[in-house]
């Protein structure tokens, strides 16, 4: 009897041993993923019985009840995140239970470039790769929502290059362009010079806009901020093209034209309109709006295209008249209004 049961205790090891053996090299032998790597997409509400179905369906997986029973073990069943996962080649079933435990999905990249509309802005993102769309457009009322008491959604988005997963949406990433716009703009305006003509933040965005449109080389942004604010300062009206092409809409088609200039019911028309116009023209960055609260010092009232992508400062009329014949009446052949690199 005896030996019998030391027989049987033997054979229990033996199979225990052997079996942990077998289970420890399933465990580290890497799956059966094609060089190139595999991505897996998690939906909300997949069980990992599920994603093992998956997983042998594809056939990178052999034995999907070992995995199964390890990820109940492990307590890794529980702990699974959404999103989409990318698989590599040489990855473990240890390895594969780890990386969908830590939600280190597949990050895809969306840049809204400075001086874009918002949208533009949101076209672009709602043409992005595994964007959720769900906005009707820029008057949507959850942006009017972010940016109340605003009445005009424009500008109030940084422009920058933003991380998102697939299934984000693109009220997720205007949220966080948003938010980090107001932070720029509390910043700014806490850090904005003495005596501007700025009664509220709200304002230096809709400067910051300006320049950002009228800006072909970086560093002029303070030269141009100073032009508008001394001609605030001055009671002179801004008169600048991109604030009336903002105000015209779908009906400006490419040629900014006299009776355009002469528009007074153009709300944005800042050739017959004193002061700021009534909201942003384009989301401005962040050098755009230090250059709103800090523009240079100068008598600069006017500036001109010189076709090389810079600009002629006048400090009176007659010098700006000059500057306009020499670089807008007798044109160059290359005339070009952005640099070719800054």
């Amino acid at each position: 009897m005896l030996r019998k049961l030391a027989w049987t205790v033997a054979v229990l090891v033996i199979t225990t041993v052997a079996g942990a053996i077998l289970l420890r090299a399933w465990w580290e032998r890497p799956l059966e993923l094609p060089a190139e790597g595999l991505v897996l997409q998690v939906e909300p509400g997949d069980s990992l019985s599920r994603l093992s179905r998956r997983l042998v369906r594809l056939g990178a997986l052999e034995h999907q009840q070992l995995l199964n029973v390890m990820g109940r073990l492990l307590g890794a069943d529980s702990r699974i995140r959404r999103g989409e996962y990318r698989l590599s080649s040489g990855m473990t079933p240890g390895a594969l239970l780890a990386l969908l435990q830590s939600g280190n999905t597949i990050r895809y990249l969306v840049t809204l470039p400075e001086g874009i509309r918002l949208a533009d802005a949101l076209a672009l993102i709602q043409a992005s790769d595994g964007i959720d769309s769900i906005l009707s457009g820029p008057d949507d009322a959850r942006l009017r929502e972010l940016v109340a008491p605003a009445t005009s959604t424009e500008g109030y988005f940084l422009p920058e290059t933003y991380q998102y997963e697939r299934g984000d949406s693109d009220l997720k990433i205007l949220s966080e362009a948003h938010r980090l716009m107001t932070d720029a703009l509390t910043d700014a305006w806490q850090h904005r010079q003495s005596d501007l003509p700025y009664s509220e933040p709200y304002q230096v965005l809709i400067m910051a806009s300006i320049i950002e449109k009228e800006t072909g080389l970086a560093r002029e942004r303070p030269a141009i901020g100073g032009v508008f604010v001394r001609r605030l300062e001055r009671g002179m009206r801004l008169q600048t093209d991109p604030t009336v092409i903002y105000g015209l809409g779908d009906n400006f088609q490419g040629n900014l034209q006299r009776k355009h200039l002469n528009d007074s019911d153009n709300a944005y028309n800042s050739y017959r309109h004193h002061g700021l116009p009534p909201g942003p023209i384009a989301l401005p960055g962040r050098a755009a709006l230090v250059a709103a609260v800090n523009p240079a010092p100068g008598d600069a009232l006017y500036f001109v295209a010189r076709g090389d992508g810079s600009h002629e400062f006048s400090a009176t009329l007659k010098e700006h008249e000059d500057a306009v014949r020499r670089f807008q009446l007798s044109r160059r052949t290359n005339y070009r209004s952005t640099p070719e690199s800054q």
